[in-house]
Formats: structure tokens, sequence, C-alpha cells
């Protein structure tokens, strides 16, 4: 390895431990100016991730901020203790948004284009006071920060609860693939890559701690779905043993198991 590269390492290594200390820090005093400063640093996610949705019928600036929000919303609910990356557990979090926002989009009536652009700068100064206040705009804190009446608000909030009914068999263009992409693969729906993530880095964790026959074991029986009699053949021991190690594999899981519930 080169200095330059060893070098480069290092950088980065030294960067992602300050992250988890800023992370640290923010659990126990919920600083804003910590979470500001969370947020910048990962901004990266959200602008990729609002790359790869971009040119299917939404203006690239509106899929970024609410990647932004959903990087938001991935900052405040993030567990540093539970041990997987912010990176596996904020992605999921902003495709999520990204893809509700998709399914929200458009207008099933021609409304006065006034309204239009008057919901937008709705949408877009909720974000904004969002995060300021820290709290839920009320049609008031809207009113004032554009400087509008607050009937003019209520109209445009209710004229934008009326959305443009699509086919589910329309497509996008894509960039990033060969095919293009269906409307209904961007419709939101509750996300199971949360549970994927957190059994994911779960299972990591826990297979450090077993040998090398436990692991083999338990990837054989629950993963390649092999019988007890065959791993006992490929390993040249007895079935037996291979069942006694195996109850071992399954009560070193249900202890970290315990262990994570706990933190």
């Amino acid at each position: 390895m080169t200095n330059s590269s060893y070098s480069e390492n290092e950088e980065k290594r030294v960067d992602k431990e300050k992250i988890k200390a800023l992370f640290k820090q923010y659990k126990e005093n919920k600083d804003q100016k910590l979470r500001d400063e969370l947020i910048e640093r990962h901004l990266y996610i959200a602008e990729i991730l609002a790359k790869k949705y971009s040119n299917r019928g939404i203006d690239y600036d509106d899929i970024y901020q609410v990647a932004c929000i959903g990087l938001i919303y991935a900052i405040d609910r993030y567990d540093i203790d539970k041990g997987y990356e912010f990176s596996s557990f904020a992605t999921p979090t902003i495709i999520g948004e990204i893809k509700k926002y998709f399914r929200d989009k458009g207008w099933t009536i021609r409304v006065p284009r006034r309204i239009q652009e008057l919901s937008k700068k709705i949408n877009n100064s909720k974000i904004y006071l969002s995060q300021t206040l820290q709290r839920s705009p009320t049609v008031e804190d809207i009113a004032e920060y554009l400087n509008c009446t607050e009937e003019e608000v209520l109209e445009a909030m209710e004229a934008s609860k009326v959305y443009t009914p699509q086919s589910l068999d329309v497509t996008f263009d894509s960039d990033n693939d060969d095919k293009d992409i269906n409307l209904a693969e961007l419709i939101g729906e509750e996300d199971e890559y949360f549970t994927k993530v957190e059994n994911n880095d779960f299972l990591n964790k826990t297979l450090k701690i077993l040998n090398e026959i436990e692991r083999r074991i338990l990837i054989d029986r629950y993963f390649n779905k092999k019988t007890q009699v065959s791993i006992a053949e490929d390993l040249d021991i007895s079935q037996m043993t291979v069942s006694r190690i195996e109850k071992r594999v399954i009560e070193k899981l249900r202890k970290e198991a315990q262990k994570t519930m706990i933190l």
C-alpha cells in the first residue's frame, strides 16, 4: 500500500470515528448545532438517492428536498448504540420519503397557476419552518412566512389535496438502468428494509462470536437448508454432535438478541 493510500484510509477512519462521536453526543444532549453538523455531513446520501430518482417526471430539486427531509428523519431516529452504520439506516428512510412523494405528486383538476405556485411555496415553507421551529408549522406560521393571508394558505392547502390519478403501468425513463421504471415500483408503502438492516447487522455481529464450526453449521442449516445428517457427513461428525452445536448456536443468538433489546 502506498503512503497516499494509507493516508487516505487513515483519514477516512478518523472521520468515521468523529461522526460516531457526534452521534453519541447528539443522543445525549440533542444539541441543535450537532444536529445541523450531522445533516451537513450526510447530505451526500440525499444527493445520491435523489439523482437515482431524477428524470422520472418530477424536478430533481423537489426530489432532493424530499430526500433531505428523509435524511433529517433518519438522523433523529438513528440509535448509535444498536451498532449498525448510519448510511445503512438512512438509505431506506430516504427512499421511503421519495416514494411517498412520487405517490402524492400531481393534480386531478386544472387549478389556477397562483394556487399551484402557492401550494409549492407552502410545501417548501413547511420543510423550512419544521427545521427552524422544531415543530409542525401552523397555518398562521406559514402565512406570516409567505407574507400572505391565512385564507390563501387554507385555499391552497385544500386544493393540494386533489391529486392526479395515474395508471400504475405508466413508465419513466431511467438514466441509471437499461430498462424503464414502472410507476407501481415508486408507490410509497411501509418499508421492509428497516427490519432487514437491523437483522443483517445483528447477524454480522453474532457471527463474530461463533467459532468456525458453529458458523458453518448455522449457515448450512438456515441459509443452505441442509439437514443435520448431511452436515454431519460433510464435517465427519455425528448427527447428535451437530444437534448439540446447533442448540448452542441458537442459545448464543438468543442471548445476543436479548442484549440488543436491552440497548
